[in-house]
């Protein structure tokens, strides 16, 4: 009883924080909402199913993480699920709780589950870094990225933040015993998976394609929104936009990617989008990604949880 009001409040920041983000950007707010009431629906079609496809590949990382094979419906329905998870809880916290929960009614010990994770999230951002660094290589618009990276002001004080926790996790990590203990096996663990999964060709193409292939689906569902809304950018350059945006501030812990969105939004300006166009594609972006498919992601959930798959 006493945890509902935290939980409501988890649920409804996102929202609550967009509501402000358009009152106080009411003529912008406003233009590109009326925008996406004129936008090509058969663009929009299209990235429906560029959506459908990023649960498809997240389902295939989550296979190639694990040596154990899961059985391919059921996790393709998790992974669809863990998508209204991922709305109650910052930085993916909620789709791998959801993992989790499903990897252990699957028989995977909870270290080896884990482990699973930490190996999902390591391919993940691994695969998107070298993607940007393809498209940065190519495209001859990496020279506007340039405005948007953050000043000494900004970059000294986060470099020295993340230097000071991973000094106190090291001292934690050796003079804690009881600490030590969990960490290390659990090391072992993903260490010994790992080398298990890399000696699978199968696992290996469904690991590192998948994670390849997750932005540029992204990308691509974005690409379409643009395209029905008149954005007038080529599409590299909106692919290109995505991952900067989510490379730069993916890390914020925001629930519901508002970071995410409101720096897409400033990259697409500065590729030279209307600022009132930018802001319907990343709206109509977010519609058709996130908030069209909670509720049946809801109930999806609901559903494996009274299955006892969950």
């Amino acid at each position: 009883m006493a945890a509902r009001p935290v939980r409501l409040a988890l649920v409804l920041a996102p929202l609550l924080l967009a509501v402000g983000w358009a009152l106080a950007n009411r003529p912008v707010a406003y233009e590109g909402v009326a925008r996406l009431f004129a936008a090509d629906p058969w663009w929009l079609l299209a990235g429906g199913g560029f959506t459908c496809l990023t649960w498809v590949t997240a389902a295939c990382v989550r296979q190639g993480a694990l040596p154990d094979r899961l059985p391919p419906g059921l996790l393709l329905a998790s992974q669809f699920a863990a998508g209204a998870a991922n709305h109650a809880l910052p930085a993916g916290l909620g789709a791998h709780a959801v993992t989790v929960r499903f990897l252990r009614t699957r028989g995977v010990p909870l270290d080896r589950a884990t482990a699973s994770i930490g190996l999902y999230s390591l391919a993940k951002s691994s695969a998107k870094t070298v993607v940007l660094l393809v498209f940065l290589a190519v495209s001859p618009a990496w020279r506007r990225l340039g405005d948007l990276v953050p000043g000494e002001r900004i970059m000294v004080p986060a470099a020295a933040v993340a230097a000071g926790a991973l000094a106190v996790a090291g001292v934690l990590l050796t003079v804690v015993r009881p600490l030590r203990r969990p960490v290390t096996g659990l090391v072992r663990s993903a260490l010994a998976d790992a080398r298990e999964v890399h000696r699978r060709p199968w696992r290996v193409l469904a690991l590192w394609g998948g994670a390849a292939a997750m932005p540029l689906v992204q990308g691509g569902a974005l690409v379409c929104v643009g395209a029905s809304l008149g954005l007038g950018l080529p599409w590299e350059q909106v692919v290109l936009a995505h991952l900067a945006a989510g490379t730069a501030v993916g890390a914020v812990p925001a629930p519901g990617g508002l970071a995410v969105d409101a720096a897409l939004v400033w990259t697409l300006v500065a590729f030279g989008a209307t600022p009132a166009v930018a802001t319907a594609t990343v709206i109509g972006y977010r519609v058709l990604t996130d908030w069209l498919p909670l509720l049946p992601g809801a109930l999806v959930l609901s559903a494996l949880i009274r299955a006892k798959v969950l």
